[in-house]
């Protein structure tokens, strides 16, 4: 179990709070959660709507197609979860096209938060005093556009909390992860399991040999290979000698 001083608040402020039924319930968010590692609150944004009809979007003034949903709901909904002391230390996120896009050193940088809001914006955009009053930052999971904030905000929900201690069966894994700081510039090494052939493909047999240096030796290889292979554009000048290929 984990000290509830080190337990993180995860808020969600939304339009859909049915998307985040049972997603935050399983896997390794669900896990945080059973452990005390996190705990969530999704927040109804209609709950702060202007009028009886639960109204949060409007007209772009200026004209245009689309709605914009309203600064008056969300500033509120972000102030019912965030008090005025906690302003700056408790990041709000939007999660926008127009934000930075989110990385693992993002998620590790954000697992160290003890308190995260996370606004998922809907319709044409945001007014933007939502970000002047309330957001500290904008977060992008991608350069392309999904119907809403909802679901970019449980992706980076799932890569914190897997920072969190106690929260993955084996902590190694994570040490080993793309991306991680093992693999800062590179890929994870391709895995195998049984059985050791199949449809003609054989497990390679280093990996059946027992020989733990060798394994480890193939495996950084085979990250820099599949690197090379899937994602290029991650190689710093010169890492591309660093790790020999054991089988010459």
């Amino acid at each position: 179990m984990v000290a509830l001083m080190d337990m993180i608040e995860m808020h969600f402020i939304t339009i859909c709070p049915e998307l985040f039924t049972g997603v935050l319930e399983t896997g390794v968010l669900g896990i945080a959660a059973k452990k005390n590692a996190a705990v969530y609150n999704v927040v109804n944004l209609r709950d702060f709507a202007v009028d009886a009809y639960g109204t949060v979007d409007d007209y772009p003034y200026g004209g245009g197609p689309g709605m914009i949903m309203m600064a008056p709901v969300i500033v509120e909904a972000v102030e019912s979860v965030r008090t005025a002391d906690e302003s700056d230390e408790v990041p709000v996120i939007l999660l926008s096209p127009s934000g930075r896009i989110f990385d693992q050193k993002k998620a590790i940088e954000l697992s160290e938060k003890r308190k995260i809001v996370f606004v998922c914006g809907r319709y044409k955009g945001v007014d933007e005093r939502v970000s002047d009053l309330v957001v500290t930052e904008a977060i992008s999971i991608g350069d392309f556009v999904v119907s809403g904030g909802e679901l970019p905000a449980l992706i980076v929900a799932d890569a914190v909390v897997r920072h969190l201690p106690s929260v993955l069966g084996d902590e190694r894994s994570r040490e080993s992860d793309s991306f991680s700081a093992m693999r800062r510039f590179q890929l994870d090494a391709a895995y195998y399991t049984r059985p050791p052939e199949y449809r003609g493909l054989a497990v390679p047999e280093i990996l059946l040999s027992g020989n733990h240096a060798k394994i480890d030796e193939w495996r950084k290889h085979s990250a820099l290979e599949r690197t090379r292979r899937f994602r290029p554009d991650l190689i710093k000048e010169g890492d591309d000698s660093t790790h020999p290929d054991p089988r010459n």
